[in-house]
């Protein structure tokens, strides 16, 4: 889904630990940058309904990016950039079955 430039490609790289799996990320990303490049695109469940959700505005307004941040809850993913050793933790992508009443449900 997210291909590296050729020339990013070639910069240099740091190890970040997400759910406990170190990872390989290009240095001076936004987290949220970084997540997206190693193939997470759900970062955790929506507190009403449960649902996915993942990097959206990637600026800060959205809040879609939640993730815990060395030991920090709810930091935006998109507005801290990636530092050599940082600890992400990813909330549960599925905490809650979708309502009934969900118009984007199963059942719709």
């Amino acid at each position: 889904m997210f291909v590296r430039h050729a020339t990013a490609a070639a910069a240099a790289t740091l190890t970040i630990i997400v759910d406990g799996r170190e990872v390989q990320v290009p240095a001076g990303v936004s987290v949220a940058a970084a997540l997206l490049g190693a193939g997470a695109v759900v970062l955790g469940a929506a507190p009403v309904s449960g649902r996915p959700r993942g990097p959206w505005c990637l600026m800060g307004t959205c809040f879609g990016c939640l993730v815990e941040i060395d030991g920090v809850p709810d930091e935006r993913a998109c507005a801290v950039t990636v530092r050599d050793a940082m600890r992400i933790v990813l909330t549960p992508a599925a905490a809650a079955p979708a309502p009934a009443c969900d118009p984007w449900g199963p059942g719709a």
